[in-house]
């Protein structure tokens, strides 16, 4: 099972993408969101779904792996199968997709380029329960990154030495409590994960 790519993207159409990983290319399905995020030249991870038919192997790449749970879901109901469920995360964000689930309303996926009224109303019926929907407006809630915003202050970090492992533990910590403007700039993020990370660094050192 292939469950991520992580390397430099070589092409990137709508609706795909080609990521070399080890000097090898990955031809991979995306939403249009993430063909725009990823030009040609940056490195980009992926969370991936690797699905298998008996003429062909198709992987699914998604920014965070709350879109691949929500992909996964959206597989197991009647009548969705990938192309269409990426198209439902295409068109509508995760929060939009649970709320609207949680509201009983299938109005938001017959929007859904090949998804049709019987389709919608099945997928309200059957993700019924299985998604949380978004917290209310004004709920206390960290804001995570923007995940290409993220993947690049990893990726700085990683170049300044430290495992890929412990960057994103630093970067997921410090989102936590920061402040809404540094979690939309790298540069503001990158100085206060270095803040934190640097007396661990420089006792490693010693």
């Amino acid at each position: 099972m292939i469950s991520s790519l992580h390397g430099t993207v070589l092409h990137v159409e709508a609706d795909s993408m080609i990521v070399e990983v080890g000097g090898v290319g990955f031809s991979v399905a995306v939403t249009p969101q993430v063909s725009r995020s990823a030009p040609v030249g940056e490195r980009v991870l992926l969370h991936t779904a690797l699905i298998v038919r008996e003429d062909a192997l198709s992987l699914f790449g998604f920014s965070t792996r709350e879109e691949l749970a929500v992909f996964s879901v959206l597989l197991g109901v009647t009548g969705v199968g990938p192309k269409s469920a990426l198209g439902v995360l295409a068109t509508l964000t995760v929060p939009q997709i649970a709320d609207a689930v949680a509201a009983d309303d299938d109005a938001p996926f017959r929007r859904v380029s090949g998804i049709g009224p019987k389709t919608a109303k099945l997928i309200v019926v059957q993700l019924a329960g299985k998604l949380a929907p978004a917290r209310p407006a004004g709920a206390a809630t960290a804001t995570a990154p923007a995940p290409d915003l993220g993947a690049q202050v990893v990726q700085a970090l990683v170049g300044l030495g430290w495992s890929e492992r412990t960057a994103a533990e630093a970067v997921a910590s410090v989102s936590e409590s920061a402040t809404d403007a540094d979690r939309s700039s790298v540069g503001a993020l990158l100085r206060r994960t270095l803040a934190e990370l640097g007396p661990a660094r420089e006792t490693l050192r010693g």
